[in-house]
């Protein structure tokens, strides 16, 4: 297991380098760090003085390895419009974007296990064949739909929820968290049920289809044969076979469902990541997306690592398959 583990780590220490690379292969190309920072008014003598200062002269190997140092020590880069560190900018708004993501996930988890192991036994319910309609539906409808739809009904007309922004926030050790007041959950509701819409069909789907498959295996007709009670057959023999496509499938739509806040938390104003990242595209502030593109990335690839180490641990055969 020991040396598993190693392997898995190696693979994203090596991605993340590709990732880092890309990102500042972006900076390097179409930023001018030095136009950003003096703007127009400053001579051309100066500004080759600056360039040189700053180390932009220099061989892009030799940038590129300097770049990596400073990350390491986390610094990425200064935010041109903010004036300060990009990596503070971004850890300032990740608590939005982490909450929503966390209650968007709350979500999927309590209703696609339990719909998706209902269809799975009774597959000819009406109640089966409404949620695999509406699984239809729901990976059909793009996000920012689902949330004007949400803020029509709920904020127009019923004026029941509050259409944008967190609400109210505390401060829990520097983390602004909306999850401990009731306006912050009030502002909560209606960005995490249109995010959790584009995962939710695909988990209901995913679990019913995995969970049909274990059911007609041959251990489960011995399970049967043999008397067990039906409870026993089919959450503890059968659903846990069922969990080991389903822990790699969402190991990956988290990552997705990251990236997807963009549109969400524009839509809805939310003050996250998301959509500090789209005002780093509207003020071409190359730093700050490409940092954003690194931090992204490597929440990808450290929640793919830990689901791959979980599936070992899990499920031996992987380990005796990477052994081999």
């Amino acid at each position: 297991m020991f040396a598993f583990i190693v392997k898995r780590v190696t693979q994203a220490v090596f991605v993340m380098l590709v990732i880092s690379l890309i990102g500042f292969s972006i900076r390097h190309q179409i930023g001018d760090p030095v136009r950003d920072i003096v703007g127009i008014s400053v001579s051309a003598a100066e500004r080759d003085a600056l360039r040189e200062d700053l180390g932009l002269n220099d061989p892009f190997l030799m940038q590129y390895v300097r770049f990596l140092k400073n990350a390491l020590h986390g610094d990425i880069g200064m935010s041109f419009f903010f004036k300060k560190p990009a990596l503070a900018v971004i850890l300032s708004k990740a608590p939005a974007t982490l909450e929503l993501v966390f209650c968007s996930s709350l979500l999927v988890i309590l209703l696609s296990v339990p719909t998706g192991i209902y269809a799975a036994i009774n597959p000819r319910h009406w109640f089966s064949r409404l949620a695999l309609g509406g699984s239809i539906v729901g990976v059909s409808v793009p996000v920012f739909l689902t949330a004007i739809v949400l803020i029509y009904i709920f904020s127009v007309e019923l004026q029941w929820l509050p259409s944008y922004g967190r609400g109210e926030t505390v401060n829990i050790g520097g983390w602004q968290s909306g999850l401990l007041t009731a306006d912050g959950l009030k502002h909560l509701i209606m960005p995490s049920i249109a995010l959790s819409s584009i995962m939710l069909p695909l988990f209901i789907r995913l679990i019913r289809s995995e969970m049909m498959e274990v059911l007609e295996t041959e251990y489960i007709k011995f399970a049967w044969a043999k008397g067990l009670r039906p409870w026993r057959i089919r959450f503890v023999h059968a659903f846990k076979n069922t969990l080991l496509p389903v822990i790699t499938v969402g190991g990956v739509q988290i990552g997705i469902m990251i990236a997807y806040t963009i549109l969400t938390e524009t839509v809805f104003q939310w003050q996250g990541m998301g959509f500090m990242f789209l005002e780093a595209v509207e003020r071409s502030d190359t730093t700050l997306i490409v940092a954003y593109m690194i931090m992204v990335g490597a929440i990808f690839v450290v929640v793919n690592t830990v689901v791959d180490i979980i599936y070992g641990l899990v499920n031996p055969m992987v380990r005796v398959t990477g052994r081999t």
